[in-house]
């Protein structure tokens, strides 16, 4: 029983955290994520490091696109990592869409805080 309760709160806590990107909610996002969390840079490549750095991107990122991500599932993986089944949909900011897809965000949590994030196309 207290794994099922360990992946609730760990499906609360990332179902909270895509809400709030959605919203563009920044602070309320990067407060679920540890201070030294890692972090994809889809857009631009390579990876950013530090809740200071993923604000960067993502006001780079709003700036140009306009992303909403919707959760469909949620497994635990071997290594203890939660890999969500997500539909991501991409407009750029003339409204264009550039991306309507299934990806996969696999989470590290840490301590009840996002600590790495990885996208698996």
């Amino acid at each position: 029983m207290a794994e099922l309760q360990v992946v609730s709160a760990e499906i609360e806590l990332l179902s909270r955290a895509s809400a709030a990107f959605n919203r563009r909610e920044i602070e309320t996002v990067l407060a679920a994520m540890q201070a030294n969390v890692d972090w994809p840079n889809g857009m631009e490549g390579g990876r950013v490091l530090g809740k200071a750095a993923v604000r960067d991107y993502w006001r780079r990122q709003f700036e140009l696109l306009d992303s909403k991500v919707e959760p469909k599932s949620f497994t635990r993986e071997a290594d203890g990592r939660i890999a969500v089944d997500v539909h991501q949909v991409v407009h750029d900011k003339s409204g264009k869409l550039v991306a309507d897809q299934r990806v996969q965000h696999v989470y590290e949590i840490r301590d009840g805080l996002i600590r790495n994030m990885e996208i698996r196309s």
